[in-house]
């Protein structure tokens, strides 16, 4: 079975102000357009973007000895302080990030740094400490949650550390099933590494052909066949750090009680710490075989309760996902059946790849049959599957349109999923009539275990004020509301700068102090991504 993998290597393979590639940015869909008014009512008139000539940045905070230090330690022509390369830089792909590009004056890194090894990160973090200069350590591009907004902080300048040079299988144990990459690889360019030995990583994010193996690892991201192959976190066996204080090279046995386990330290650490430039992961054999099938449930809650027995007895699917209502109506409208899209109960996808499927379908048929499921075919999931990395193109058409989308995530026990869902919906839907706006929200469950759920929202609303101003008043609220209820801030986004105001209400003041701490001895200057995470000033 191959893998859906491009190589993505350069600036130009992704849309500076949107996502992907360029080549296939879309239109709405007729039906998703026909839909529209009546779930949102009337919606702004769409705004005509900036082109990238046309932002204005300030000028480069940076001293020609800044440039010549970086130039030695990269080579010149991988320190670049174009507008380009800069505004290509200038922060991830939430739908706040991407309204922030469309306009014509932007902040943006003083430079574009591009390492291509771990030394080469070393002797910049060197250069950086030295000169007061704040680093943003930069993989994919494909963070949500402000992780790569450049802020200086205290700093003079801040530059912008590219590692997408850092890329390809470093080392391969093909007895022990482990492989050795470098940070800066895709998930695509992972995937076809691997695959020429016939193995796979198998972690598949919707941002899989953009985001890195170090972007993976700093933001603890969860893949799509999460009910299979596991967390990102979990693949992880080793890691090596470089930070302004030394290097850390962690994990050499399998299991290991020599003390707290440091790796995890680093794991959603989004570069406050040092800088990720090479992770040890699991890999196992390509799974051969692929079998689909797509469920209907009367409503969410029968859906979720087919979830939970699958997830404590074990039955062994690679993929399922749970749509509610209104997410399963929208999926339909996008393939035309308007007439159906209203009227349809939750739906279920299911995807079974390796050894033992029947014995594992038969396990998960029995269980979703006894919750009220009713076997669908294969059309929906193939559906999913064929598109199941487009969902950013779509976000960007409906801003394109007027319409206002967002994503956002937290997960809970099984107890407390329906009340912690009724009570994001009910923040959400309050937020946007507050604002005089019409919304329509969408939930889906894609990540699951013995005692709880990941819950994933989707936003529509028919903002017609600024979409910017409107939103982080309703975001904040909605984050209090996830605390409160007994959510996590994040399930598999991150924290970054959007969610940081809210941390210490998860982990406690004790949890935000020992962070801190671990901050001040790596990185004593505060250079390493200011503001993100945690607030930290400098010790001197």
């Amino acid at each position: 079975m191959g893998h859906d993998a491009g190589r993505v290597d350069d600036d130009s393979a992704m849309r500076w102000n949107g996502w992907g590639d360029p080549a296939k940015a879309r239109d709405l869909p007729l039906a998703v357009r026909s839909l529209l008014p009546l779930l949102l009512g009337r919606t702004r008139r769409p705004e005509h973007a900036v082109e990238i000539e046309d932002v204005r940045l300030p000028p480069s905070a940076l001293r020609d000895d800044d440039l010549d230090a970086f130039r030695r330690a990269v080579g010149r022509e991988h320190v670049d302080v174009s507008v380009e390369a800069r505004v290509r830089h200038a922060g991830g792909r939430s739908t706040p990030d991407l309204l922030r590009r469309r306009i014509a004056t932007q902040d943006a890194p003083d430079a574009v740094v591009r390492p291509a090894d771990h030394d080469e990160v070393t002797v910049c973090l060197e250069i950086a400490g030295r000169a007061g200069i704040a680093v943003i350590p930069f993989g994919g591009g494909t963070s949500v949650v402000g992780a790569l907004t450049p802020e200086r902080g205290s700093h003079r300048a801040v530059v912008s550390l590219d590692l997408r040079r850092l890329t390809g299988v470093l080392r391969l144990d093909e007895v022990s099933g482990e492989a050795v990459l470098a940070a800066g690889t895709s998930g695509p360019e992972a995937e076809s590494a691997l695959a020429a030995h016939g193995l796979e990583l198998g972690h598949f994010p919707q941002s899989f052909r953009y985001a890195t193996i170090g972007g993976f690892a700093a933001a603890r991201s969860s893949g799509q066949n999460s009910a299979g192959n596991g967390r990102f976190d979990a693949m992880v066996t080793g890691i090596r750090v470089a930070t302004p204080t030394g290097e850390i090279d962690l994990g050499r046995a399998p299991g290991s009680a020599a003390g707290p386990d440091l790796i995890r330290v680093f794991l959603g650490s989004e570069g406050i710490f040092g800088v990720i430039t090479e992770v040890r992961v699991r890999v196992h054999p390509i799974p051969h075989g692929r079998v689909l099938e797509s469920w209907s449930f009367p409503d969410f809650a029968s859906g979720v309760e087919g979830l939970r027995r699958i997830a404590q007895q074990g039955a062994g699917p690679t993929v399922i996902r749970l749509s509610d209502e209104a997410e399963t109506a929208v999926s339909l409208a996008q393939v035309g059946r308007i007439g159906k899209a209203l009227a349809k109960g939750a739906g279920i996808v299911t995807v079974y790849e390796g050894d033992g499927i029947p014995e594992r379908r038969a396990r998960t048929r029995a269980l979703l049959e006894a919750t009220g499921g009713v076997s669908a075919g294969e059309g929906a999931s193939e559906g999913w599957l064929k598109g199941r990395f487009e969902g950013p193109y779509l976000r960007d058409a409906l801003l394109d349109a007027g319409v206002f989308c967002e994503t956002l995530e937290t997960a809970t026990t099984w107890s407390n999923l329906h009340a912690l869902r009724a009570a994001v919906e009910k923040a959400l839907k309050g937020g946007f009539a507050d604002a005089g706006a019409r919304s329509y929200i969408m939930c889906h469950v894609s990540h699951i275990y013995p005692t709880g759920a990941s819950l994933y929202f989707t936003v529509l609303a028919g903002v017609r004020s600024d979409m910017l101003a409107t939103w982080e008043p309703i975001k904040a609220r909605v984050n209090d509301t996830i605390i409160a209820g007994g959510g996590t801030i994040s399930h598999h986004h991150a924290v970054g700068r959007d969610h940081a105001p809210w941390l210490e209400r998860e982990i406690g003041e004790t949890g935000i102090r020992i962070l801190a701490a671990i901050k001040r001895e790596l990185d004593p200057q505060c250079i390493m991504n200011p503001g993100a995470v945690i607030a930290v000033e400098r010790t001197s």
